[in-house]
């Protein structure tokens, strides 16, 4: 954006609104913000994030990078040149910072799998310990779907997992209901040892194998 450019056409509405999922990767920039004055720059700000807000329709305030990012640096009017200086340079650090954070999403969201891997593991166990082995299967299944939030609160209690993490228990309750519970397997307890300890120790290690390249040296 420029101060004399801050319509949001509907053309890049629509690109805006493609970029969904990945705003993170997004930096909003005011550039040629030297070409008005401290008054009328704050009227434009203003102006640019009302527009903003109404575009990305998100609860949090888009981050909007002021300056003059000409390529000889020069300026038409210095008043600001201070606050330009020092945005220009919180822009060069985020930019700089992105390698750490696409590598910290991808690994928490590998992280939140794993840790839904594993509460899926204890549920399904839970229900297979709780089967009869003779008699009364349908009819067992049956109470435990119907009460499938005690089981939950049983699991919970026992393994002490965040409520969190656990999965939907309407759609939960949908998928169980194809299955037969006597057929599901038994908790794997090594497994579930090698598990807690890629999320306590593997984790943080491979965190700090891949520290920021473009800072480390900084």
């Amino acid at each position: 954006f420029d101060p004399h450019k801050l319509d949001i056409s509907d053309e890049f509405k629509r690109v805006i609104m493609s970029l969904k999922g990945n705003d993170d990767k997004v930096r909003v920039v005011l550039n040629k913000a030297d070409q008005v004055g401290e008054q009328q720059l704050m009227r434009v700000y203003g102006a640019l994030m009302w527009s903003l807000g109404k575009c990305l329709g998100t609860p949090e305030v888009a981050r909007v990078y002021i300056g003059s990012f000409s390529h000889d640096g020069s300026m038409q009017n210095n008043d600001n040149e201070r606050l330009f200086k020092k945005e220009q340079a919180d822009l060069l650090k985020d930019l700089m910072d992105i390698p750490r954070r696409s590598i910290d999403r991808k690994v928490n969201e590998f992280v939140k799998r794993v840790r839904a891997a594993k509460i899926h593991a204890h549920l399904v166990s839970h229900l297979k310990a709780e089967m009869p082995s003779m008699f009364g299967k349908e009819k067992k299944q049956q109470k435990m779907l119907d009460n499938l939030h005690e089981e939950f609160n049983a699991v919970q209690r026992a393994t002490h997992l965040p409520v969190g993490d656990f999965p939907n228990m309407e759609r939960f309750r949908d998928v169980l209901s194809t299955y037969d519970f006597s057929k599901f397997k038994k908790l794997d307890t090594k497994l579930m040892a090698k598990i807690d300890e890629v999320l306590t120790n593997d984790i943080p290690a491979l965190l700090e194998e891949f520290r920021n390249p473009y800072t480390d040296n900084m």
